[in-house]
């Protein structure tokens, strides 16, 4: 009896400590999102170089999990917007949005990041995009 009390005691302790690092993971992006706005500074479809369609844009990640675009100082559109750092993914979903916006729309796949930038990379069909969003 004693023995199995000991392993449930290991069990539930190593899925607190897992549930507390993927915690810190999921504040740390959180943080890492929502101060400041972003600006996309590279922004390719299939090897196109589009990222003048995004002149003027920002974009303002919120702790509510929308994101506003903001076009020449004034928000365009609301969406909305999730990550998950385990499977280092964010998706991002402006409804009924037109280009450039709808081409955010997605499960984007972080391959680079740090606390003032990302590099991302989202397949679409045969469609490849890469971003790069910078912290103004």
């Amino acid at each position: 009896m004693k023995r199995s009390a000991f392993i449930l005691f290991i069990c539930i302790s190593l899925f607190s400590c897992h549930k507390i690092v993927e915690n810190a993971a999921q504040n740390a992006i959180l943080d890492a999102m929502t101060d400041g706005q972003w600006v996309v500074t590279s922004f390719f479809t299939n090897g196109t170089d589009i990222t003048s369609d995004f002149s003027g844009y920002t974009f303002k990640y919120n702790r509510d999990y929308t994101v506003n675009a903001i076009k020449n100082g004034a928000i365009e559109k609301t969406g909305t917007w999730q990550a998950d750092a385990a499977a280092m993914n964010i998706t991002g979903n402006f409804p009924n949005a037109v280009n450039p916006l709808l081409l955010i729309n997605g499960v984007w796949h972080i391959t680079d990041n740090g606390w003032t930038y990302v590099k991302a990379t989202m397949t679409v069909g045969s469609e490849t995009r890469t971003l790069r969003l910078d912290k103004q």
